[in-house]
């Protein structure tokens, strides 16, 4: 597939088959994500792949957003000290969430072209995350992106179109 059918086949997957995901593949979404463009090239991301099906369970009950039983989460993280000693306020809050959110896609990505449905889930509780995960107080959890063999595709939803959401110079219409 080329990269805009990729792009185009992605879909947020809510109901997964039984089947598990081969560690090996799981691996090969986490290179796509260490792959993502990185202010100064911090790198401040950490990815828990959970498929224990206790871990699962406990990771379940705090995260509302999680549904379909999904064979495998993957929890990106963000090494909080690390991007403040390398890039102040600014490091710690936005950049350093904003590179995971681009390692997250290249996850989500990957996963699309190998034929694993995905959907990132932000409504978990962080704290309850951080003990079941035994992380460390420096590491937040940012995002969970469920992963798994998808039970269906749904439809692509209706996309505004290019020419009414991109300007050239200047916005379209301004005085």
């Amino acid at each position: 597939m080329s990269i805009m059918q990729v792009i185009k086949a992605r879909r947020s997957i809510r109901l997964y088959k039984d089947n598990k995901v081969p560690d090996k593949d799981l691996l090969e979404l986490i290179e796509a994500g260490t792959w993502a463009p990185s202010g100064s090239n911090i790198q401040p991301w950490y990815f828990i792949i959970v498929t224990d099906d206790h871990v699962l369970e406990q990771v379940s009950a705090f995260s509302p957003g999680l549904l379909g039983n999904p064979p495998a989460v993957i929890v990106a993280c963000c090494d909080k000290q690390l991007a403040f000693e390398k890039g102040g306020e600014l490091g710690r809050g936005e950049l350093c969430v904003m590179d995971l959110c681009m390692a997250s896609q290249n996850i989500m990505l990957m996963a699309a072209e190998k034929g694993l449905g995905t959907c990132p889930i932000k409504s978990f509780n962080g704290p309850a995350l951080k003990k079941i995960l035994k992380l460390p107080d420096h590491i937040s959890p940012e995002l969970v992106l469920s992963v798994g063999y998808p039970k269906n595709s749904p439809e692509a939803p209706l996309r505004k179109a290019t020419t009414d959401v991109a300007y050239f110079n200047v916005w379209e219409g301004a005085q």
